[in-house]
């Protein structure tokens, strides 16, 4: 086998994918923005898992249907978090862990945005910057929990989840925020509810907010920990650094309290739309020709509606990759009594104060196919020719990748044998 090309499987499990992928704009202009730019390793690797993933590159197996005899390839995923193909068995198994952690209670909504003035210090500083943001959250949200005149005087449950981005794939960090409507009271002897359509203030929020990260990220100027390279250079001066902090202290930060969920029900539909996704998905992508990338968005400042926006491939790609995820980051954290360390006391003890005498059992482990027939209803094991035959694993396909050629380009020819 070439290694300047890569066959992909002729048919495969996925063959309902959108017209245009991810992958296609990194196979067609993914060498020439390699060539043009100088990238760090991390992106490198993401490039290449999404330019190879589900080709025969990975490997794969066929099966044929042990009633009627029909045949498919079905080519192996990449897994890289950042992949749009990769993520749907992720995203089920991780729902269907967080059904059992629900309570019977009101969900509210908050997001807390960083101000556009620290972009620059975030893309030199995404692990430091990133972690500082869970921590101020985290941190005041717990503060106003703990406060009685808020009504809880407790310890909130909550989960976030980190966006960069916004619809148009520029800089928009912020984080998500699910939290319980209620608190676990530090004597643990009641759960306290809070109110039924009100948390907690967003402008006292935002000012609590921006003093803790503030004072989280000048610590880190003091102890050397923040780095300065390229177009970031002027701040890392004292004179610049205390000018950024000025100009943040006299602007308002953002935190945003959406409609409370309608139901715990309707978290674990919000959930599997933002949980396991960055930056874009497959199907927002409406056109990869003529060195341009043509993606749907929705615009915010106009009521919500549905454009379209095209940009130079260079872009797009330049915009996807100020979004790929530090090495071994995690985009999702619990904290309070939900948090992995202490929610498995915490947790039986709000279902008995409020009510729920029987914890939710834990699922069973379930294979891939078992997973998705019970949360869709689909089995993707049944033969898509006879559909009453099951799909059965007659051979492997062996990986050339493992004679080591592990940057293997994917060239833009191979799209006509998908």
């Amino acid at each position: 086998m070439s290694p300047t090309s890569t066959p992909v499987c002729v048919e495969s499990v996925s063959s309902r994918r959108p017209r245009w992928e991810l992958a296609d704009v990194f196979r067609r202009y993914g060498d020439a923005y390699r060539q043009a730019h100088c990238l760090p390793l991390r992106h490198l690797k993401v490039m290449h898992a999404v330019e190879v993933c589900r080709t025969s590159y990975l490997g794969g197996h066929v099966e044929q249907c042990d009633a009627c005899g029909y045949q498919r390839s079905a080519c192996n995923s990449c897994r890289d978090r950042h992949c749009p193909k990769c993520q749907s068995l992720a995203k089920a198994q991780w729902l269907a862990a967080r059904q059992t952690e629900l309570l019977p209670v009101g969900y509210f909504h908050n997001v807390f945005t960083l101000p556009h003035e620290l972009n620059r210090l975030a893309q030199c500083n995404g692990k430091l910057i990133y972690d500082m943001l869970f921590q101020a959250v985290a941190k005041t949200l717990q503060e106003f929990a703990a406060e009685p005149k808020h009504g809880l005087g407790g310890q909130l449950g909550f989960l976030a989840v980190l966006h960069t981005w916004d619809q148009k794939l520029l800089d928009h960090i912020h984080l998500h925020c699910v939290i319980a409507g209620g608190a676990l009271p530090f004597d643990r002897q009641r759960w306290t509810h809070s109110r039924e359509n009100f948390l907690f203030p967003t402008k006292a929020l935002s000012q609590v907010f921006r003093g803790k990260f503030l004072d989280l990220l000048q610590k880190a100027f003091a102890a050397g920990e923040l780095t300065f390279p390229g177009r970031a250079a002027p701040l890392g001066t004292p004179q610049g650094f205390r000018d950024l902090i000025n100009q943040l202290w006299k602007k308002p930060w953002v935190v945003y309290s959406k409609k409370p969920f309608a139901g715990p029900e309707k978290v674990l539909d919000y959930l599997g739309r933002y949980t396991h996704r960055v930056a874009i998905s497959n199907h927002r992508i409406r056109r990869v020709e003529n060195q341009t990338v043509t993606f749907e968005y929705r615009d915010r400042k106009d009521g919500g509606k549905r454009k379209q926006i095209t940009l130079p491939a260079e872009e797009f790609i330049r915009r996807f990759l100020l979004h790929v995820v530090p090495r071994s980051f995690r985009r999702i954290r619990h904290f309070g009594f939900l948090a992995n360390r202490s929610k498995q006391q915490n947790l039986p003890r709000c279902r008995e104060l409020l009510g729920v005498s029987e914890a939710v059992p834990e699922p069973d482990e379930l294979d891939a196919r078992e997973l998705l027939l019970e949360l869709t209803g689909l089995d993707i094991a049944t033969c898509p020719s006879c559909k009453s035959g099951t799909m059965v694993v007659i051979r492997r396909l062996p990986s050339p990748s493992s004679n080591g050629r592990r940057w293997t380009t994917i060239k833009p020819e191979i799209l006509d044998s998908s």
